[in-house]
């Protein structure tokens, strides 16, 4: 398997299209947005096209109010990396939620505890009264490896390493061993330089506004789904549905969204760091003729020489 890593809006999506010229890849989604239907402008979801052109696995695999775990990723993803390689072709891992990368990558045996969804009730009622912080606290207090994994501010990561604490009677950590997988993995990470990343991501930002990401939120909430939705809490969806309920102007909700998501590229360096020697990184900044993909040609050699 090949994967490629790094923040959103850095070109690995870009990447991953023009490798499809050269070997006969289908695509494994590595985005925890992208698993919902209905939700495709502010995911930056491939095109119809582009999957019509390269087979995507992992998009489009549950509706917005409905439940999805990284077991439940864990499962589809293998079962997409099987059917690929029983094809005969190469898996392409490619997407920035480092939890989901990584779980591929170094085998992780995830705990199956179903969702408990009166327990995650009181736990989120907890959050708003007492702060994430004290939920925060008790997780590392039960388990801070699991702790130091997890940004404070992520509730529902949180509330679910409590959740299996609660169902197990043990630190989620302790649970997710890792067994190395049966297939040799490559690994390639895109960076850039921070102020062209940023500039990267707003244009971005802008580019979903003019292709209709309000409409694509309103025609969501039009149709019963919740802003307490997980999949209405993500960068984008939030902002856009506080707008719409009057809580913030459209430019302070899209200057709110370029801010988050720039938040999110600093977390995504920290999952995939620079000084990880399993990673081959590559600079975009250093782009050839084909839009922002950086030294193409070394990048196929780095496989071929893998695949050889």
């Amino acid at each position: 398997m090949i994967a490629i890593v790094g923040p959103t809006a850095v070109g690995k999506s870009e990447l991953a299209l023009h490798l499809a010229q050269y070997f006969p890849i289908e695509i494994i989604s590595a985005d925890s947005r992208q698993v919902y239907r209905h939700m495709d402008i502010g995911t930056n979801k491939p095109t119809l096209a582009e999957r019509a052109a390269v087979t995507h696995h992992v998009i489009d695999v549950v509706e917005p109010d409905e439940n999805f775990s990284l077991a439940m990723y864990h499962r589809l993803a293998i079962e997409a990396l099987d059917a690929i390689h029983q094809k005969g072709k190469l898996p392409l891992l490619v997407g920035g939620s480092g939890l989901y990368v990584w779980s591929l990558v170094e085998g992780w045996e995830i705990p199956r505890v179903p969702p408990n969804q009166q327990l995650r009730r009181r736990l989120e009622v907890r959050a708003k009264q007492e702060g994430s912080h004290t939920l925060y606290q008790e997780l590392q207090d039960i388990d801070p490896v699991a702790a130091e994994k997890i940004n404070p501010s992520n509730i529902r990561r949180i509330i679910r390493a409590l959740e299996i604490y609660q169902a197990t009677g043990q630190p989620p950590s302790q649970l997710q061993r890792k067994r190395a997988p049966c297939f040799s993995v490559l690994i390639i990470g895109l960076t850039l330089e921070r102020s062209e990343l940023y500039r990267k991501i707003d244009w971005r930002v802008d580019r979903m506004i003019q292709r209709g990401l309000v409409e694509e939120v309103e025609q969501l909430l039009k149709k019963g789904y919740s802003p307490s939705l997980p999949s209405m809490s993500g960068i984008g969806y939030k902002e856009i549905g506080q707008f719409l309920r009057g809580e913030m102007t459209l430019p302070e909700s899209i200057d709110k969204i370029k801010y988050e998501t720039h938040r999110l590229a600093r977390h995504q360096y920290a999952w995939f760091r620079l000084n990880d020697s399993r990673i081959h990184w590559f600079d975009t900044g250093e782009a050839e003729a084909k839009g922002t993909i950086v030294a193409l040609n070394k990048v196929k050699g780095l496989i071929e020489g893998f695949l050889s």
